[in-house]
């Protein structure tokens, strides 16, 4: 577990732009079940995939089209949230940092770590927009 003192920082990042931290398995649950389309990221303190990872989910946002709800749950720190995070994003296997893009309870789009590792911010969130424009 990463002391909270650590992460507080990286979580801020994604919830001032908007995202929920959730930190149990109901909470995820429910929220992805959620009417509509929801983006969840897995955050990581991995310095070389996340740096770009929180920008770029938050660019992503900047277009007409834009997910229903945005959640976050924290590797490494909120485990319960992580796992029912990841038994939803199956058939992928666990990565973090990793995006993930439900319509209706129905995963649509997944970014897994390789997809998002040595990859700019515009990148990751040109790669979510679109995403944005098919199912949102």
């Amino acid at each position: 577990m990463y002391p909270e003192e650590m992460v507080n920082p990286m979580r801020a990042e994604l919830t001032d732009a908007g995202f929920q931290n959730l930190y149990s398995a109901s909470e995820v649950e429910n929220a992805i079940k959620s009417e509509g389309t929801t983006l969840v990221v897995v955050n990581s303190v991995c310095g070389c995939a996340a740096r770009n990872a929180r920008p770029g989910a938050k660019m992503s946002l900047d277009g007409a089209k834009k997910p229903d709800h945005l959640i976050t749950v924290f590797a490494g720190v909120d485990k319960d949230a992580v796992d029912a995070a990841r038994q939803q994003m199956f058939p992928f296997p666990s990565s973090s940092p990793s995006m993930a893009l439900f319509k209706n309870g129905e995963l649509v789009h997944m970014l897994e770590r390789h997809h998002i590792e040595g990859r700019p911010a515009e990148m990751i969130a040109d790669n979510l927009k679109d995403a944005y424009a098919e199912y949102c």
